[in-house]
């Protein structure tokens, strides 16, 4: 073949859309096809003579080699796929055909850009992925930490964390924040000014570049710490507006966020905050079904189901459990004396001191009426049960305004013990209840063990 055909047919692949490469037996460019500038963003010239593995992305090196030798020994290769780094630092999705020459040594393949399809598959993807996690996680935090493998499959999101928006407290929390250097932030206003605030509070993304001028708005302070050097974050937009933001950021020169990872992150996030509402609306689902209206205490089934717990890992490491029984003394006459409202915010007032006195002893819980329950599983005695009862009957006896009266309502209060009056709920239920009819009867405002009573002072 002459000088003139050499040229003719460079001139010819040169037209070619797809990238036309000959490689030789130590791996290095001899000819490259001028395609490869749309493709890789660099000239013939500056590719011509340089490794060809150079080239590739560092985490498809070592099967590239592999596929390389392949391709010597004789093998065809017409759907080899992997990634190059293009002079701009992004990554492209090459499919390769390649052959070799056993004459010559040299290695001849062309290569196509799937970038795109590669984007979509990605895509399409990840929104089944959204749409399957939002049908299987068990809860909201099992939810990001799919959520978070997600996004990470479509760019680099080592730095991920989600912000959510209370409405009621106009409050922004942090309930998945995964960050190389920096601990999850404390809730804060969402007035506060804060990068993930304004994401929110505005409704647009927002991507943030250390070689790109900073133009914010007076409101906004950086919060992503001075080492960061790249800060991308997307709204998680419904219809009633947005509930929070997915944000990605990047402390190394290495990572760095483009306007395409904001149209990626933009894709999954409304079905990740559709997904996020399910979530919430199954969470305050299964919230209203265990849970008394009123007071916001455990119902029965929750109590039932907690004390059959408490009982299982008490038999198991041989462990005492507590059962109180409580009914407060009076309760009809200020409700028929005061109204339903009255009453309605006595019992409301009777969950909250009970909850604070028992604090992280045990679980308060209403029966019904005006009837709790509060099960002490730190391994109590029958002294420390008796003694957090009398805390709790002198608490619930300080007074109290009701439709502007001062009232005072007392509380009878019987107790149970396992496994000294019962080894199973229904037992200990029925002992504690004996106890407290006990109390009542015997004038009421006092605390009775199931063996013997305590008298107030």
């Amino acid at each position: 073949m002459n000088t003139h055909t050499d040229a003719f047919l460079s001139s010819v692949m040169d037209l070619l859309v797809d990238t036309v490469c000959v490689v030789n037996v130590e791996g290095r460019f001899v000819f490259v096809s001028a395609a490869c500038e749309q493709t890789f963003g660099y000239t013939p010239t500056e590719m011509i003579g340089q490794p060809m593995i150079d080239f590739v992305h560092p985490e498809d090196r070592a099967r590239t080699l592999a596929r390389v030798d392949e391709v010597y020994a004789g093998t065809l290769q017409p759907h080899f796929e992997n990634r190059y780094v293009r002079k701009d630092g992004r990554t492209v999705h090459i499919m390769w055909s390649a052959r070799s020459s056993h004459d010559t040594r040299m290695r001849v393949a062309v290569a196509r850009d799937v970038t795109d399809r590669k984007r979509a598959e990605s895509m399409q993807a990840a929104l089944y992925a959204v749409s399957e996690a939002a049908h299987t996680a068990e809860d909201l935090l099992a939810l990001f930490r799919r959520i978070h493998l997600i996004v990470g499959g479509l760019m680099p999101a080592l730095n991920f964390f989600v912000a959510l928006h209370d409405r009621a407290k106009e409050e922004l929390s942090f309930p998945y924040y995964v960050d190389t250097y920096h601990a999850p932030p404390a809730p804060r206003p969402l007035d506060s000014g804060t990068l993930s605030a304004e994401v929110i509070r505005s409704g647009q993304a927002m991507l943030l570049r250390a070689d790109t001028a900073l133009d914010l708005p007076p409101r906004v302070k950086l919060d992503v710490g001075r080492n960061t050097l790249d800060w991308l974050g997307v709204p998680l937009q419904t219809q009633q507006g947005p509930i929070g933001a997915l944000v990605v950021q990047s402390y190394t020169g290495d990572v760095r966020y483009t306007e395409c990872d904001l149209e990626l992150l933009q894709f999954v996030s409304t079905q990740v905050a559709a997904a996020i509402e399910r979530q919430q609306m199954d969470a305050r689902l299964r919230h209203i079904a265990r849970h008394d209206p009123l007071t916001d205490l455990p119902n029965r089934t929750l109590l039932h189901d907690h004390i059959q717990g408490a009982l299982l890992r008490a038999r198991e490491q041989q462990r005492r459990l507590a059962l109180l029984y409580i009914d407060l003394d009076g309760f009809k006459q200020v409700n028929d004396s005061l109204g339903h409202a009255a009453g309605d915010r006595l019992l409301q007032e009777t969950a909250a001191r009970l909850r604070g006195v028992v604090g992280t002893n045990g679980m308060v819980g209403r029966l019904g009426g005006d009837e709790f329950l509060v099960l002490l599983d730190g391994d109590p005695r029958a002294e420390q049960a008796l003694l957090i009862a009398e805390r709790l009957r002198t608490r619930l006896g300080q007074p109290l305004t009701l439709a502007e009266r001062d009232v005072t309502v007392s509380p009878s209060i019987g107790i149970a013990l396992y496994p000294e009056h019962g080894d199973d709920f229904k037992q200990l239920i029925r002992c504690a209840d004996e106890a407290m009819y006990a109390a009542k009867k015997s004038g009421g405002n006092r605390v009775r063990l199931q063996d013997g009573a305590v008298e107030p002072d």
